[in-house]
């Protein structure tokens, strides 16, 4: 199932996809399974989460809004040729779903899902993550500055908040980091 993913990606996605690209996916698929184990996932769990992020973007290769929706679609459409049930397959799209922004989990996996989809934020050096995002969004919106894009930035990170524990204490303080760097770029406080 993941060699299928990634060629659909890597055959489908327009290359201006600098961000939602086979990398992204492959990073959420790993940053789920380190967030699901270091939160006591059960190894069922773990494998509906590694399906949601797998499948996660890939909607990506027919639409830029809404591309969870259509993410869940294709999902629906393959997990059964993988021995997904109904139910499972059911479970993976409320997964899919939680990635959607803002982001509104309704249980822990979703939680799991969401933080894992944002947890480069936390990491060392996300600015050239953002920088990614900067570039495809303004390839879709043209007409977006970097000036404007710093401010969405320091808007999103200061409404932004990890769920789990584990990215609370692990990513939080760098995503602070990252959040203060941005303001003394821009010149705030």
């Amino acid at each position: 199932m993941k060699q299928f993913v990634v060629e659909l990606l890597q055959t489908r996605l327009p290359p201006h996809y600098f961000y939602h690209n086979v990398n992204h996916t492959l990073d959420v698929v790993q940053n789920v399974l380190e967030i699901g184990r270091q939160e006591g996932c059960s190894e069922e769990e773990l494998k509906l989460l590694h399906a949601a992020a797998l499948w996660h973007d890939t909607g990506f290769v027919e639409t830029y809004a809404e591309h969870e929706a259509a993410s869940c679609r294709l999902a629906a459409q393959y997990l059964p040729k993988y021995g997904y049930s109904d139910l499972e397959t059911e479970r993976i799209c409320t997964l899919i779903m939680a990635t959607k922004i803002p982001h509104a989990p309704a249980d822990h996996l979703e939680e799991i899902m969401a933080d894992a989809d944002l947890e480069y934020l936390g990491k060392a050096a996300p600015g050239a993550k953002t920088n990614d995002l900067f570039r495809e969004l303004q390839y879709v919106t043209p007409e977006l500055e970097e000036t404007e894009w710093n401010q969405i930035q320091i808007s999103f990170l200061r409404q932004h908040h990890y769920f789990t524990r584990f990215c609370q204490v692990h990513r939080e303080p760098l995503k602070q980091a990252y959040l203060t760097s941005l303001l003394t770029a821009d010149g705030q406080p």
